[in-house]
């Protein structure tokens, strides 16, 4: 379990919130809206109302006791930079912030964040590459490197295949991390797995890689 402290009860910090506490972590919400708060608080139980841009309110909730720091601001640029500042001058371990445009990534970045969400940008690239292709389900982006993992079709000419036949590895320069079938995940397949038509993959491979295969 990690203790989290989030700033601001808009959707962003909302939904980060809720999924944190669904996975059990200890969240400390931090909201100047009463009514954001009020709004929140069947979601989050444990909220403060207060100005974190406050350096006598920021010193008070003990940042650098929080695993996570997450500046969920998103209609406040300056404020969540002051909130950025401030944190990291207060010895948080790991801040998180959101930002609305690529400058803004770049200033928060400059200035104590240590990664910067732009859930926009990325929601809308995701998207892009997911619906481009009529052979992707998903694809999730290993952040800071040039690989990916994709759930994708089986290519037809492996049908009736086994890994080890294909050299995946060797060939395609993708890993395997698992095949699906019926809703169902089977992790770590044995070299001898023959490929079937009713089954995804999972893979691991640098964007590159990925691209000539979806073709």
């Amino acid at each position: 379990m990690k203790s989290i402290l989030i700033v601001g009860l808009g959707r962003f910090g909302r939904h980060m919130a809720h999924k944190f506490v669904e996975q059990g972590h200890s969240v400390l919400a931090i909201e100047k809206s009463e009514e954001r708060a009020d709004n929140a608080i069947k979601i989050v139980p444990n909220i403060q109302i207060g100005d974190a841009a406050n350096e006598d309110f920021a010193e008070s909730l003990g940042v650098r006791n929080f695993d996570l720091c997450v500046i969920a601001i998103g209609d406040n640029f300056q404020a969540s930079l002051e909130i950025t500042v401030l944190f990291k001058d207060l010895g948080a371990k790991f801040i998180l912030a959101r930002a609305s445009r690529d400058v803004h990534r770049k200033l928060l970045l400059r200035n104590g964040a240590d990664h910067v969400v732009y859930a926009e940008r990325e929601m809308a690239e995701r998207l892009a590459v997911k619906y481009g292709s009529k052979n992707l389900f998903d694809y999730v982006e290993l952040i800071g490197t040039d690989s990916a993992i994709y759930e994708m079709r089986v290519p037809e000419n492996w049908y009736g295949k086994s890994i080890i036949e294909k050299s995946i590895r060797t060939r395609y320069h993708i890993s395997i991390l698992a095949t699906k079938k019926n809703g169902k995940i089977y992790p770590l397949p044995q070299p001898d797995h023959i490929f079937t038509p009713d089954e995804t993959l999972i893979v691991l491979g640098g964007k590159d890689a990925a691209k000539a295969l979806l073709k």
